[in-house]
């Protein structure tokens, strides 16, 4: 194969990657009404659509903390089990609890963290996190929070799409799908990670799922080169590409003609087109060089720790500013620590794992606010689960689904507010009003003017939505 046929292979390659259509299915959404089209008028699925209501937020910048920070160590302080250190774990604490930890559950441990209250709302953030501490009086804090499955793999596939196995929509996805873009020349649903263990299980975790696949999330690397192949072929002159793509799209045309059912290869043509116009927008949109000094040092960039996470963050505040819809920044590798989980050296990893983050947060938060973007960004906190009050090996906490903490900022949130709890030592959630996966997504979906019920398609005679038959919405939250 000659170099130039390799490149256009993998040109094509990238088009189909960004947009290609796989699976059967049919929309039954009570999204939108679709405009009327000429018969030979291509469908594009990823124009704009009109939402249930209206919204509060125009874009989402989900940060996903992976491996499940200790939100022990964070931002749930626990006095009392500070004076319970080095005990047993009371039984009564225990009920409901699947110990997974070998031997069972080890001695309570304490945090080590120094804490203090911080804003007019007195919210308690430890010494892990004193830029983002600077910032509590712009967050609702979700302390119940609670999902189905202790293992990573699993619990992170429930945190993106709702189920345990692979194969059902990213939350990404469902909103790329029911809002369309506002950028005809970027994806509305784009993913990021500076390593680690950042995107390790794949596409299953920014999946379309049985949605058609140009919803799928679209992952951009660090560096200069953010989508592998999609750079025009070195021996293809612009003139040549435009000419043979005008080709393809007039003889698709005219194939789709002939089916006018066939939804899929009608978009399959915008496909190549966004491919086509992704070439100079994305490298331009995701260039950190083009902003100031002072606001890539404000984000950690130039310096080791903060650097790759830093990047990530200004990029996905570049992207948000640019129509992105939905972008998902997921934390990796931070010194020796690939991702948060500490079964064991708590302490050396969330130290590692917090300095990475901890500038870069506050400086989004800071930067949205100070662009006028925070009013219609919202910001997730979130992570599969969180760690255990109980040690293991001594120096770390094992996994715990029963009770942790994640948090909104931004548009349509009631700033510098505290929902739910956990129990005296921090282990389980209190109360009925526990907050689930499926109820951070309703109310994501909603501040975006999208009720979770009447989000809908049709896949396989079943009219399938985000939060599968669960969720509500954290009206709490919500100002």
């Amino acid at each position: 194969m000659s170099h130039h046929d390799h490149q256009r292979r993998n040109f094509l390659g990238s088009a189909l990657a960004v947009g290609g259509l796989v699976g059967t299915g049919g929309v039954f959404s009570e999204v939108h009404a679709a405009e009327p089209q000429a018969a030979d008028a291509p469908v594009d699925p990823l124009a704009p659509k009109q939402p249930h209501h209206t919204p509060k937020a125009k874009s989402v910048i989900w940060l996903h903390m992976n491996g499940a920070p200790s939100t022990l160590d964070l931002f749930d302080y626990k006095p009392e089990l500070v004076k319970l250190h080095g005990q047993d774990v009371p039984a009564s604490f225990l009920k409901g609890v699947q110990v997974n930890t070998q031997g069972g559950a080890g001695k309570l441990l304490a945090s080590k963290r120094t804490w203090k209250q911080h804003g007019q709302s007195g919210k308690y953030v430890s010494d892990l996190l004193p830029n983002l501490a600077r910032h509590v009086d712009d967050i609702a804090f979700i302390h119940n929070s609670t999902t189905v499955g202790a293992t990573h793999d699993i619990s992170t596939i429930k945190l993106n799409t709702g189920a345990l196995t692979p194969g059902r929509p990213s939350l990404g996805a469902w909103v790329q799908y029911a809002l369309g873009t506002n950028n005809r020349d970027l994806p509305a649903y784009i993913v990021l990670s500076n390593g680690g263990r950042g995107l390790e299980s794949g596409s299953v975790n920014y999946t379309a799922g049985f949605l058609p696949a140009v919803y799928q999330g679209i992952p951009l690397q660090l560096g200069n080169t953010p989508i592998l192949y999609l750079d025009r072929p070195d021996l293809l002159a612009a003139k040549q590409q435009r000419e043979a793509l005008d080709f393809l799209r007039e003889f698709n045309k005219s194939h789709a003609k002939a089916r006018p059912n066939d939804s899929e290869l009608r978009a399959r043509i915008e496909a190549y087109e966004l491919a086509y116009r992704m070439q100079s927008t994305v490298p331009e949109v995701v260039d950190i060089r083009k902003e100031t000094a002072a606001t890539r040092t404000a984000y950690g960039i130039g310096e080791e720790a903060t650097n790759d996470y830093g990047t990530n963050l200004l990029r996905a505040r570049r992207l948000v500013e640019n129509g992105v819809r939905f972008v998902q920044v997921v934390s990796g590798q931070a010194g020796k620590y690939r991702d948060w989980d500490a079964h064991e050296d708590l302490e050396g990893n969330h130290a590692a794992q917090s300095r990475m983050i901890d500038k870069p947060v506050a400086a989004l938060l800071a930067d949205l606010k100070q662009r006028g973007l925070l009013d219609s960004t919202l910001v997730v906190w979130t992570s599969e689960f969180g760690r255990t009050s109980y040690g293991q090996s001594g120096t770390g906490r094992d996994h715990n689904p029963w009770g942790y903490t994640q948090w909104f900022a931004g548009a349509g949130i009631k700033a510098g507010t505290t929902y739910g709890q956990t129990d005296e030592i921090g282990l389980k959630s209190v109360g009925d009003n526990a907050v689930d996966t499926y109820d951070i997504h309703a109310t994501v979906l909603q501040l975006l003017g999208l009720n979770h019920l009447k989000t809908t398609y049709l896949h396989l005679g079943r009219s399938e939505r985000p939060t599968v038959v669960y969720g509500r919405v954290v009206q709490e939250v919500l100002a």
